[in-house]
């Protein structure tokens, strides 16, 4: 199993530490009511209690509570996919956040970033975003993660079919913005 990482979050209030964790069963009743609170609902397909289990055993997953602040509570949940691909190509498949605008999101991304490229030996680590998600998608830009196309409707939304946003980054642009200290270091 990975171990924890820790990554320092500035924020205008004090300095918050986010940590990821292993999922465990009792979590996912905390996962689920992230997944089926109405602000999170646009951006995500909810999955069932049984996919996030899946998910906590499959080998080839990596399920993660996103803790954070001064006592490291839960703060959201992380999935990755792809962790033995043999084409090196892992994917983020899902970070749900729960108090928003906390800097959690991004120290949880580059906290992600490291484990795909540093313990899981990621080639290209990539995600999907939903075109309406702005807030996430300039996080996604900000930290290096390049638009490599567009999905045309492919989701069905509560107002119809969203497009998904699928971007990756690499990891050589990893190690590059690490050389810059925009990443954290191994």
């Amino acid at each position: 199993m990975t171990t924890a990482h820790v990554a320092p979050v500035r924020t205008e209030r004090a300095p918050a530490r986010v940590r990821l964790r292993p999922t465990m069963s009792s979590d996912l009743e905390y996962v689920l009511s992230l997944e089926r609170d109405p602000v999170n609902l646009p951006f995500i397909t909810p999955w069932e209690r049984t996919q996030h289990e899946a998910a906590i055993r499959f080998p080839d997953f990596r399920h993660f509570i996103v803790e954070g602040g001064e006592a490291l509570e839960a703060v959201g949940f992380l999935i990755l996919i792809g962790c033995r691909s043999p084409h090196q190509s892992l994917e983020l498949k899902r970070l749900v956040v729960q108090d928003k605008g906390q800097g959690y999101g991004r120290a949880a991304v580059r906290v992600a970033k490291k484990i795909a490229f540093d313990d899981l030996g990621a080639h290209r680590f990539w995600l999907d975003v939903r075109t309406h998600n702005a807030r996430a998608r300039g996080l996604y830009e900000t930290e290096g993660f390049v638009h490599e196309g567009l999905l045309r409707e492919c989701v069905r939304g509560a107002g119809g079919f969203d497009s998904l946003v699928v971007m990756s980054q690499l990891r050589s642009e990893f190690a590059d913005r690490r050389a810059l200290g925009l990443e954290l270091r191994a």
